[in-house]
């Protein structure tokens, strides 16, 4: 007990001292002014529409004067559940890959080679990690409580009960994250623990298909179990659902009797943590380190690598003989693909994106939203991969020194460079757009129109990052030429283009044709800067990009 108030000592200390630099520099404090100015605004706007359209005691009835099911409550709380369970079996298998800390590298550095045993330390930093999760329960309650401030009331009591089971949710899946790593290393049951999350997981979506299928209308049923009310006593997810529902029905017994199970499950956890955890500093020091360089990269301390998000970073190859000349490259880039996913051309992040897409594209063929919805999707795709295309000319082969000394031609390296980029791009638009336009009832004419627009996009942003740092030698020519360099292209390129499809969506309201003016004057862009990257790649030297 006497470490634990040694370490809640250093903490209050390590208090005292922000609030001292927030007292030197009040600066600091606005972001959280703006953010609560922000709360106050919205939360009285949506008060205001509460008052003036009184809808408590309206009930949708049937012809026979029975309530009817109201699909839209229904579908909106399995929404919402279904991204939580998603979100939780995604964390369980993460668990299965790498272990998580509770610590940070200071931390490490002075705790770890003290005289402190390591079950207190282990204990402490454990109940610790709750206060993270109650700052972002604090920060959705200020956004989502806002939002919805037009159908309840936000009140001492709501908010109570909103931050806590916001905040137990993501407080409980690290500690049972360190559990099963804990028990991977104790007794190598990983592949039993990673068959049972995946098995959850199909059960999961069995529970949407299946009442979905029964039902009239897949919508009206797919969210049926899900979001019914006996789904509450499902572990975390549900408890954390019977927490926040106090809103609606305001029992305080049945939500606390939640976070009683809460209180329950973290204590067991605790126990079987201490008892097999042993000395886990091994185990630890890996996951702190790597969380501090992920921390470092987001702050721009350090230079973001190639391996930055793999998901399969330390998977082994076997493969042919890569052959001479440019060709290496796109085996160089096939073997760290590979590891970056769980399939060099096809993987999970593709699979995610593209799943998003077809769900947007069927639910707007079942009247949920309109065709917009999938078309702004769209945009974003093209958007996305602009950007991808800006950070792939800051990693990979142009980086290494051995871009110059591979014997062949300068074009043969740049297509060899980007080949297996290509091919991965068009494999994904291909599995996205062929199902969203059947399922849609949209244009055919949108399927060519998104592989060769998505290829354009992406080597636009390749081309707009990579010429500045090839063609302009000193640092400071970058730092004031390359504005104005991407300015000009922006401003004599990108723009008219997109100026040129809105004015042709204007007078025709067709997506489609919008889609090809676009297309057409970014494919013109395009050209040109890959005639100037091209040229330009000749006077890459053995110097830092």
């Amino acid at each position: 007990m006497h470490e634990i108030k040694l370490l809640l000592r250093k903490d209050l200390y390590i208090l005292v001292n922000n609030l001292k630099l927030i007292l030197r520099n009040p600066f600091r404090l606005l972001p959280y002014a703006g953010f609560l100015a922000y709360f106050v605004f919205i939360y009285s706007q949506r008060s205001k529409e509460r008052r003036s359209e009184d809808l408590g005691d309206i009930q949708n009835l049937d012809l026979n004067g029975m309530p009817q099911a109201d699909f839209g409550v229904q579908n909106v709380i399995g929404g919402i559940t279904i991204l939580a369970l998603g979100f939780l079996v995604f964390q369980l298998f993460r668990a299965t890959k790498n272990n998580v800390s509770f610590f940070k590298m200071a931390d490490v550095n002075l705790l770890f080679t003290a005289p402190v045993k390591p079950e207190n330390l282990l204990l402490y930093y454990m109940a610790r990690s709750i206060l993270p999760s109650l700052g972002g329960a604090l920060l959705f309650i200020v956004y989502g409580a806002s939002q919805m401030a037009s159908q309840f009331e936000l009140n001492l009591g709501n908010a109570i009960f909103l931050v806590l089971g916001f905040a137990l949710f993501f407080f409980m899946i690290f500690p049972i994250r360190f559990l099963i790593y804990t028990l991977h290393t104790k007794y190598g049951v990983m592949e039993y623990i990673r068959g049972g999350i995946i098995a959850l997981g199909l059960g999961l979506a069995l529970m949407i298909l299946i009442p979905g299928l029964m039902a009239e209308k897949f919508w009206q049923g797919m969210f049926s179990w899900i979001a019914s009310p006996w789904f509450s006593l499902f572990p975390l997810v549900g408890w954390s659902r019977g927490i926040m529902s106090y809103v609606s029905h305001g029992n305080v017994i049945l939500s606390v009797s939640f976070i009683g199970l809460y209180g329950l499950t973290y204590f067991t956890v605790v126990k079987l943590v201490i008892r097999y955890a042993g000395y886990y500093y091994e185990d630890v020091l890996e996951a702190t380190k790597t969380n501090e360089d992920k921390l470092d990269k987001v702050r721009g301390k350090q230079e973001v690598d190639e391996g930055t998000y793999s998901l399969n970073a330390k998977k082994q190859l076997a493969l042919p003989d890569f052959g001479t000349g440019a060709k290496a490259f796109y085996w160089r880039n096939y073997v760290h693909s590979s590891r970056q996913d769980f399939h060099p051309l096809f993987g999970i992040y593709s699979l995610s994106l593209a799943g998003i897409g077809i769900v947007f594209a069927g639910l707007s063929n079942f009247d949920w939203f309109s065709h917009k919805v999938l078309y702004f999707y769209l945009l974003f795709i093209l958007f996305f991969y602009f950007m991808a295309g800006i950070g792939r000319a800051n990693v990979g082969d142009l980086k290494k020194p051995f871009f110059i000394l591979v014997p062949a031609s300068w074009s043969a390296k740049f297509w060899n460079m980007i080949k297996l980029d290509i091919v991965q791009i068009l494999l994904f638009a291909g599995v996205l757009i062929i199902p969203s336009v059947l399922l849609a009832h949209v244009s055919l004419g949108l399927i060519p129109l998104f592989l060769v627009g998505i290829v354009v996009f992406y080597l636009i942003g390749f081309a707009i990052n990579l010429i500045p740092q090839i063609a302009l030698d000193e640092g400071w020519d970058r730092k004031l030429i390359k504005p104005f360099m991407i300015g000009g292209i922006f401003l004599f390129g990108v723009i008219p283009a997109v100026i040129l499809s809105v004015l042709v969506f204007i007078i025709t309201k067709q997506f489609v044709w919008m889609f090809l003016t676009c297309v057409i004057g970014m494919s013109f862009v395009a050209a040109i800067l890959l005639h100037v990257t091209l040229d330009v790649l000749k006077r890459l030297e053995f110097k830092e990009m």
